[in-house]
């Protein structure tokens, strides 16, 4: 356990999670790609007027638990090995996808979000 809470920047974890997730409201707002995500895999929110709470407690969740591994690597400086574990998930993001029939620029704008994500999370770690 001292491995991963030793020595971390814990500002940068947070700092870095809260930005990512606040540019997956972006990313995925109707003036950017939410509309044609939302039609690429299937989904539909005519009349919906707040986004489903469980779905993004889960992503703010899992936002902050990647941006905990890139401060683990950044701590240890294993910059190939977030480089591995990021393009490991994209490639799980993008069998999902597959999997679910999805259609490919919903795929693509998932996977994108990942890189983005694991982008910020890096450079908020080599800034703070």
């Amino acid at each position: 356990m001292i491995e991963i809470t030793t020595n971390i920047n814990w500002l940068a974890v947070v700092v870095g999670a809260v930005i990512a997730y606040l540019v997956g409201w972006i990313w995925y707002s109707p003036k950017v790609f939410g509309d044609k995500w939302m039609e690429g895999v299937g989904i539909s929110v005519e009349g919906e007027t707040k986004p489903p709470l469980a779905p993004m407690i889960m992503q703010l969740i899992a936002t902050f638990l990647l941006s905990w591994v890139v401060g683990v690597t950044a701590t240890h400086n294993a910059f190939y090995t977030i480089i591995l574990i990021i393009v490991t998930i994209v490639a799980l993001v993008i069998a999902g996808g597959l999997f679910c029939q999805k259609s490919c620029y919903a795929i693509g704008v998932e996977s994108g979000y990942i890189v983005v994500m694991a982008a910020i999370m890096i450079i908020t770690q080599m800034i703070l």
